[in-house]
């Protein structure tokens, strides 16, 4: 029984689970995106969050921790520089798991773990079921408003004009009653 032993163990031991799993993160930060299987997908996620949390805090100490786990110094410099600044608003859930099926040789769950973008990150808060469908409500007359006035206006333009809609978007050759599929040769 394994009581008490958290965390999975990926059919590998610990020194080659904790490297597995350091170059997972360092690849995800270095390509803001990677495809693995479910288990290891949710596997780096607090692993990553963490990386991402200490770039936040961004003092010196986080930054030796995060050059000690991170395989590559300048994904690490990366990290701190650039990828930081989008999670500033943010309190966690800095990745998506999206998943993505079935791999074709063994038939393993496949996903696909990314960064949130920072339009992703910034949603607006609703103040209530209420209120929101209330706003919902409000905007659909404008639109119909907007379909009738447009109606109205194209219904005075073909009044102005002599013979109301005939002919419009119609060829010459229709309006004038010959096929235009036959040729167009000159009658004898």
């Amino acid at each position: 029984m394994r009581h008490k032993k958290a965390g999975k163990q990926l059919s590998r031991n610990s020194s080659h689970r904790r490297a597995l799993l350091r170059n997972m993160v360092t690849s995800l930060f270095e390509h803001e995106r990677i495809e693995t299987t479910d288990a290891k997908a949710k596997t780096i996620r607090p692993l990553a969050e963490r990386m991402i949390t200490l770039a936040k805090r961004g003092d010196l100490h986080a930054r030796r921790q995060a050059i000690a786990f991170l395989q590559d110094k300048d994904v690490a410099h990366r990290l701190f520089d650039e990828i930081k600044g989008r999670y500033l608003d943010r309190q966690g859930g800095y990745l998506r798991i999206v998943k993505k099926g079935q791999r074709k040789g063994d038939g393993a769950p496949v996903s696909i773990v990314q960064l949130l973008d920072t339009e992703e990150g910034k949603k607006t808060k609703k103040k209530g079921k209420k209120s929101g469908k209330v706003k919902a409500k409000a905007s659909k007359p404008k639109k119909a408003k907007a379909v009738k006035s447009a109606e109205r206006e194209k219904k005075k333009a073909d009044e102005k004009t002599p013979g109301g809609d005939l002919g419009k978007g119609i060829e010459p050759t229709m309006a004038e009653g010959k096929n235009p599929t036959e040729s167009q040769e000159p009658e004898a």
